[in-house]
């Protein structure tokens, strides 16, 4: 299991929301945490612990007044740390060689490939020609309906798909891309513990890299995960971080996914 830090950014400020409150109306969104360091500062950060793979998002669509600025601070984020960080956030095939040039190791998409609440397998090959399989993240967060099944969320998790979450699909998107990007949407940014059930999928359903991300608040979480998920599955860690406002220093985040320190569970990361 590798930690897979993330940088988040609207409204031209780095931050930490809660997912399912994200709204394109007004730019409104509920706030766990707005930082004072730039995205370049935190770039700087991932790259000094040599942490890659994370992904900086851009959390604002490009018709928004805040777009441009938001922008600004992934290129910047980008050239601080080149081949580090993964970008989405309203990428599409005319746009995703934009930031590839700028650094980007890979681009994360979704609401492209599930146009319409279905899977476009049109504009997803139209993906795949611009930048290629192996710089190809799809993002399949998630979240529950009435049946009790995991739906693909689009539009900043705006609106459902009809596409349900299930190892019948990561194993058939597989073939386009190289990692999978899996937000549980009902636990993102509240600070409430993560979504077994759905990292428990996660854990037997994809044959590539994938990464979860919403609700892990400690290192009892993350020695969970690693179990449910089968140490598959890699983490990303926000609101609960102390450089996010959070509890959890990540400098024990750090260590424990490099098996660096020793563990026990609902206790404390003991020096190695």
């Amino acid at each position: 299991m590798e930690f897979r830090p993330c940088i988040d950014i609207h409204n031209g400020k780095v931050k930490q929301i809660v997912g399912s409150s994200l709204r394109d109306a007004g730019d409104a969104a509920k706030e766990n945490f707005v930082a004072g360091l730039s995205a370049q500062d935190y770039a700087e950060m991932f790259k000094k612990d040599a942490l890659k793979g994370g992904h900086v998002i851009l959390l604002n669509p490009s018709t928004s007044p805040w777009y441009e600025e938001t922008r600004r601070q992934v290129l910047e984020a980008l050239a601080a740390y080149p081949g580090g960080l993964q970008v989405g956030g309203g990428i599409r095939d005319d746009n995703a060689m934009e930031f590839v040039r700028a650094g980007a190791s890979h681009v994360i998409v979704t609401s492209y490939v599930f146009f319409g609440g279905s899977i476009c397998m049109e504009n997803l090959l139209k993906i795949v020609r611009a930048v290629g399989p192996d710089r190809l993240v799809l993002d399949l967060s998630c979240r529950k309906k009435e049946d009790g099944k995991y739906y693909i969320c689009t539009d900043r998790w705006q609106k459902f798909t009809d596409t349900e979450v299930t190892p019948e699909l990561f194993m058939k998107l597989s073939a386009y891309c190289s990692e999978f990007l899996v937000h549980g949407i009902d636990v993102e940014g509240k600070g409430s513990g993560f979504d077994g059930e759905l990292v428990e999928m996660l854990g037997r359903a994809s044959e590539i890299p994938v990464t979860y991300a919403g609700g892990i608040r400690s290192l009892d979480d993350l020695f969970r995960l690693r179990q449910i998920g089968r140490n598959r599955v890699h983490a990303t860690v926000g609101s609960a971080l102390d450089i996010y406002g959070g509890s959890l220093p990540y400098a024990d985040v750090v260590r424990f996914c490099r098996g660096m320190s020793q563990f026990t569970p609902h206790g404390s990361p003991l020096s190695s």
